[in-house]
């Protein structure tokens, strides 16, 4: 059969059938308990945003707990030390809405989250989140529109948390060998990677 474009609803519903009851009931427009204790287990989080470029998805992660749970419409997230890109702020500048996805190793489900954020900056606030004795420049207040988690199917499929897909580092290229491909100055990539693990320690906050 020839290749086709599926361009309306019905197309898809055709293809896939009618969502069911349980997926439908797992949707809810503030946390749950059970929701909650998702955020508050997650070391790892995803968000996704869009500015005038386009849509940007960003990692983020600390101890488990780093996103506070104000309350179950309200979530707190600090931002980090980072490239100072501001890829993420300058996106909800342009366009509050953002989705979240909180992963937790070792488990199936991610807890996926929609709502519109806004950047604060209040010292008094920020003390809560500090490592390594710093405090985060500004943090990232969510309202929450939408949350519902995702069933195990994706992280069984890619086998995400067995330790047997753990890959070779060295397969792949280093961070220094990337970054000296695609700068025009001269790069020594080699001392880049060599000195990560401390530079590391000096910047992770």
């Amino acid at each position: 059969m020839a290749a086709r474009t599926i361009t309306t609803l019905d197309d898809l519903k055709a293809l896939y059938g009618e969502i069911s009851a349980p997926a439908l009931a797992k949707e809810r427009t503030a946390l749950t308990p059970h929701y909650r204790a998702f955020v508050e287990a997650a070391p790892f989080m995803v968000i996704a945003t869009i500015g005038p470029k386009g849509l940007d998805t960003s990692p983020r992660g600390d101890p488990a707990g780093f996103v506070h749970v104000v309350d179950d419409k309200t979530l707190l997230i600090p931002d980090r030390r980072g490239n100072n890109r501001l890829d993420t702020l300058k996106n909800i500048l342009h366009d509050p809405r953002i989705s979240l996805i909180f992963l937790i190793p070792g488990v199936g489900e991610a807890l996926r989250v929609r709502g519109r954020a806004e950047i604060i900056q209040d010292d008094e606030l920020a003390a809560g989140f500090v490592m390594q004795g710093k405090a985060p420049t500004t943090l990232l207040r969510i309202t929450i529109e939408c949350v519902y988690f995702q069933c195990q199917k994706a992280i069984a499929r890619s086998r995400l948390w067995d330790p047997a897909s753990v890959i070779d580092r060295t397969t792949l290229p280093t961070a220094g060998e990337m970054v000296e491909a695609l700068v025009s100055e001269p790069f020594d990539g080699k001392a880049y990677d060599a000195d990560y693990p401390e530079r590391l320690k000096r910047t992770i906050y």
